[in-house]
């Protein structure tokens, strides 16, 4: 379980490429440390097995759903990727509970700035847009961010200058393909109630239902 609060900006090492798998090696510091054969770390969002502990960068495992779901296939040696150890029980939670569980991708159609604020327009599909509330949560690369808008075509986030300096998001531009998350609550929400919300889960919705 991660908290989708980056804490360093990782470089892939190498990606050896199976035949739908690939074993990634990533460049750290900072998520090194404690950090054991077994532990989880978040890259980019997705919740990767370390199995090999090196001086300066740990490797993993990446198996065919997991390129399937994520935008992992697309990195290249070189590349900056977001990184979080798994959540200690006596962490602080500042941002939401991320599973590192990709549900599938986005493309950012428009990147706008206002004033130290930068606004990012996403584009995904409506099997994730259904998930998608507005003032909820999304993990966005494993980055925690509010979701200011949305509608049936795309969401909405603005970006708080810190996170734009402590995570990739800065560097991203129209046209990039980023991992997403949705909120677990809102499919576990859904899954107790029972019902078939064609429409998607909508704030009226769950008002109406007694949340």
């Amino acid at each position: 379980m991660f908290t989708g609060i980056i804490e360093e900006i990782g470089k892939i090492k190498s990606m050896l490429r199976g035949g739908k798998s690939v074993v990634i090696e990533v460049e750290a510091e900072k998520v090194l440390k404690d950090t054991k054969i077994g532990d989880s770390i978040a890259t980019n969002g997705v919740c990767l097995t370390v199995t090999f502990l090196g001086d300066s960068f740990f490797r993993a495992d990446v198996m065919p759903e997991t390129m399937r779901r994520s935008n992992l296939g697309l990195l290249r040696p070189g590349d900056p990727v977001n990184l979080e150890r798994a959540l200690c029980l006596n962490s602080r939670l500042g941002g939401h509970l991320v599973a590192g569980h990709i549900d599938g991708t986005g493309r950012i159609v428009d990147v706008q700035r206002e004033d130290n604020a930068l606004w990012f327009t996403v584009s995904t599909g409506a099997d994730l847009l259904r998930y998608i509330v507005q003032k909820g949560s999304i993990a966005i690369d494993g980055v925690s961010l509010t979701i200011a808008y949305v509608d049936e075509a795309v969401f909405r986030v603005s970006v708080i200058p810190h996170t734009q300096e402590e995570t990739t998001l800065l560097r991203k531009r129209t046209g990039d393909i980023v991992n997403l998350e949705n909120d677990m609550i809102v499919r576990y929400v859904e899954k107790l109630m029972g019902k078939e919300n064609t429409k998607g889960l909508s704030l009226s919705f769950l008002e109406a239902n007694g949340f």
